[in-house]
């Protein structure tokens, strides 16, 4: 068997920004973790058709902690900052509007494409040394022992590890293998994800939209795009995705408005059931548990990959602090740690999060008017405004 001081259970970006972050500390002797990333899936070779490619938001404290790991002059280039933001809400006059010049920032936020950045980060994982990269292949069993977990996989092969992370998402393998429970809530949503063209440009702003069934965001991209979420019951998305790409260009036009001109023109459309799936200790014996595979959110607020980022990072210094002291990296008292510093953070954005979805998902009248009246009161607010811009870009 060979033996890895970390296995990553996933090669998506919690779990890529992992191994890299982890792959630059270092024991007092001067030795390097060794560190094996486990991806079912190989990397596309081909270029990917970039108006189908899809994005994420990164809030501003997310490029201070891609600083930290090293990481961020690798993403910088392949991100787009996010200047403004709007919020506002479909039928009423209730609107806020966040500028980054008004904060000591240089952006709110980034927007980036998910496949050049993997692209980066993958080619990254094979440059360093220390790094195994096991693609495809799959975790079949998982035997948690006293001073390590024994791993087989698909191809045969089999592995120990100090440290067990899954950052293999929702759908978590290990989750499933270690028999770990979670609180869930159907949000009877499903989420409309999708890249658009504007005939205005959008300089570098960000909108979200409140409808009757959901909200909307475009978020801005590069070369003219913007990459739309669109948020609404299931029978009506099942109904948008059935329709072609001028008559889905036309409902989103009547529901969006005109803030960027008219819609000329969209990608591939992709959708997916919206619920909350939450893991309430995500730590287990010489396991660790981080982004989807611990919380998968709804994407109201973004937070999604930001609190997974804010996991990596957590992890990535609980681990640093271990190999300081000569402690054992998978070790009970560490994962303890980790947990128990990730909790209030993941149990504040899951409630956040859940609020906003079931508030602004409602056209319940009096909901519908309290909210508007509260996005009026935080226009003329400039202390509630800052506290939502602060929230926005990942700051307490």
């Amino acid at each position: 068997m060979t033996h890895y001081d970390v296995v990553i259970n996933g090669g998506g970006m919690a779990g890529a920004v992992l191994a890299l972050g982890l792959g630059r500390l270092h024991r007092p002797d001067g030795s390097a973790l060794r560190i094996a990333v486990i991806e079912a899936v190989a990397p596309e070779r081909d270029l990917h058709p970039g108006f189908d490619a899809r994005s994420i938001a990164l809030a501003g404290h997310s490029r201070e902690l891609l600083e930290q790991l090293g990481l961020w002059p690798r993403l910088a280039g392949l991100t787009t900052p996010i200047n403004h933001i709007q919020v506002s809400d479909q039928g009423h006059f209730g609107q806020v509007n966040i500028r980054a010049d008004d904060y000591p920032v240089p952006a709110l936020g980034y927007v980036v494409e998910l496949h050049p950045v993997g692209q980066l980060l993958y080619r990254h994982m094979t440059l360093c040394p220390n790094i195994a990269l096991l693609c495809p292949a799959r975790i079949e069993t998982l035997i948690q022992e006293p001073g390590r977990v024994v791993l087989t996989l698909n191809d045969g092969q089999s592995l120990t590890a100090t440290l067990l992370v899954a950052a293999d998402g929702s759908q978590s393998v290990v989750r499933r293998q270690l028999g770990l429970t979670s609180r869930r809530l159907d949000y009877r949503q499903s989420g409309i994800i999708a890249n658009v063209q504007t005939a205005a440009p959008h300089q570098g702003r960000a909108f979200e939209r409140f409808t009757r069934e959901g909200p909307i965001a475009l978020l801005p991209m590069g070369e003219g795009r913007c990459s739309l979420v669109w948020c609404a019951s299931c029978e009506r998305a099942e109904q948008l995705m059935s329709l072609d790409d001028e008559a889905f260009l036309q409902q989103l036009q009547q529901e969006f408005g005109y803030r960027l001109g008219r819609l000329q023109r969209t990608g591939r459309r992709h959708c997916y059931p919206l619920v909350l799936d939450e893991i309430e200790r995500p730590w287990h014996h010489r396991v660790a548990l981080i982004g989807n595979a611990a919380h998968l959110l709804h994407p109201i607020a973004g937070q999604g990959f930001n609190l997974g980022l804010r996991d990596v990072a957590a992890l990535v210094d609980k681990v640093r602090r271990a190999l300081m002291d000569e402690r054992d990296i998978g070790s009970y008292s560490v994962l303890s740690a980790y947990g128990q510093a990730r909790q209030p953070d993941q149990a504040e954005i899951v409630g956040l999060t859940t609020a906003l979805a079931l508030i602004f998902s409602n056209d319940h009248p009096a909901l519908a008017a309290g909210r508007n009246l509260g996005l009026m009161a935080m226009a003329a607010s400039s202390t509630a405004k800052d506290k939502l811009a602060w929230r926005a870009m990942g700051k307490r």
